[in-house]
């Protein structure tokens, strides 16, 4: 009994050795592994083993993404506050073992970490906005997400971290800054809209000039066209009169035929013209024999004329 105690305590002593050099790594996580204080090596996500009561895990480091919200103002040239809400987002660099080293070794705690990282970022975008307007600021984030990139890039891989994302969620001014850029914003946008709308009225008083003045000579086309169209009636009515006095006269002498008759008979027809279309227009006219015969004298010869 007392050898069987024996080897029982033993048994329990080696299987208690073997089972504490038994440990698992998380995924997501990296083992940092010391031997009487000193660093070891690494281990990876899944079952490991190490020297019992010799190695330990001095920490276990997340190789996730990690975030960060900042709050804090700035002072541009122009000696403006402005106060900025930003969120990052960081990492551990990579999974090589310089990198874990960094990482587990360069601070004391995360605590001390985060302090170090949001007081360099700050630190980089004050710098930048130090020598910009405050009339710029609003239009820069794209630049200032930039400029933080480039300058702590290097310092953060030297803590073995990378840096993925910096978002500026805000920008905002102090409230009479606000209320002053409120009125320039607004002025202007009445502004532009008197401008709009003083192009407006010139295109639209334009057009109407274009189209009276298309008008007008569109109408001077038509009376020109129906002035020569009118002459030209006029013209053709008058040759075609003559040509049918001239004839009746012509025909008359032929017949030995007093002339009075025709130029009574014509006479009589423009009396009748003239009473009909006349309109209450009062028209003199001279109805003497010797007006009528000297007429139709001319007439005739007219019509001598055209048979010679």
């Amino acid at each position: 009994m007392e050898f069987l105690s024996t080897g029982t305590i033993i048994l329990f002593i080696v299987l208690l050795f073997i089972f504490s050099g038994i440990y698992t790594v998380q995924q997501g996580t990296i083992a940092v592994i010391t031997m009487f204080g000193k660093y070891k090596r690494i281990a990876s996500p899944g079952l490991n083993i190490k020297i019992p009561f010799i190695e330990k895990i001095y920490r276990r480091i997340s190789i996730q993404n990690r975030s960060a919200e900042m709050q804090f103002h700035a002072i541009t040239i122009d000696q403006a506050n402005v106060d900025f809400k930003t969120m990052l987002l960081y990492t551990v660099h990579d999974e090589n073992e310089e990198s874990i080293k960094n990482v587990a070794f360069k601070f004391i705690d995360d605590k001390s970490l985060m302090q170090a990282l949001i007081r360099t970022i700050e630190g980089s975008i004050r710098a930048f906005v130090a020598t910009k307007r405050q009339s710029e600021i609003l239009g820069l984030r794209s630049e200032i997400i930039f400029h933080v990139k480039d300058q702590i890039d290097a310092q953060l891989e030297s803590w073995g971290y990378h840096l993925i994302d910096l978002q500026v969620n805000d920008i905002s001014f102090d409230e009479e800054i606000m209320k002053s850029m409120a009125k320039v914003v607004s002025s202007n946008n009445l502004k532009a809209a008197a401008e709009n709308e003083g192009q407006a009225l010139l295109i639209t008083k334009t057009k109407a000039a274009e189209a009276e003045g298309n008008a007008i000579k569109i109408a001077a086309e038509a009376d020109k066209q129906a002035s020569k169209l009118r002459g030209e009636g006029v013209a053709l009515f008058r040759e075609e009169v003559a040509k049918g006095v001239a004839s009746a006269a012509k025909e008359m002498k032929d017949a030995q035929l007093d002339a009075a008759f025709i130029l009574f008979s014509m006479w009589t027809e423009s009396i009748k013209h003239f009473a009909e279309s006349g309109k209450g227009n009062t028209i003199f006219l001279d109805g003497s024999i010797d007006k009528m015969q000297r007429t139709m004298q001319e007439l005739m010869s007219i019509t001598d004329g055209k048979n010679d």
